[in-house]
């Protein structure tokens, strides 16, 4: 199993008044870094604007386990959990670790993809599944139905 993932800075705009990173931005961070993702494998967003094609969630949810000031730094990685094998339905996690390794949160999503046009679920074509092939599998992967 190997991981990808990258660092985060924390801003002074992600921060509550508790003095702790906010529990949407912990939602953000993980957007980000999917679409980054998604980016760097070839799905840009003209090519998904080109396809009709965008990722749409049906579930996300944050597990915060410590919480994050202003002076940590972070990373969080990317790894899929499940999926359909043409892609089209997926289950991916992040986990946000601190600099000390101790884990901080872990957002789980349910995903599939929408047709921008119709604004409803669509096939992946082979574009779609060859990214999504790219994500690491986490150790409790499995395949759908």
């Amino acid at each position: 199993m190997y991981k990808i993932e990258k660092e985060i800075q924390v801003r002074w705009s992600d921060i509550d008044p508790n003095f702790h990173v906010r529990h949407s931005v912990y939602y953000d961070w993980g957007a980000m870094f999917r679409i980054e993702f998604f980016v760097a494998h070839g799905l840009t967003l003209e090519i998904m604007h080109e396809h009709h094609i965008g990722p749409v969630l049906f579930r996300e949810e944050a597990i915060f386990k410590s919480e994050i000031l202003l002076k940590d730094e972070l990373k969080i990685d990317i790894q899929i959990t499940k999926a359909k094998r043409d892609f089209s339905r997926w289950s991916i996690r992040h986990v946000l670790s601190k600099n000390d390794g101790v884990v901080a949160a872990i957002i789980h999503v349910d995903g599939a993809w929408i047709n921008t046009v119709k604004r409803k679920l669509a096939e992946p074509n082979e574009l779609f599944e060859k990214a999504l092939e790219k994500l690491p599998q986490s150790e409790d992967f499995k395949w759908i139905d």
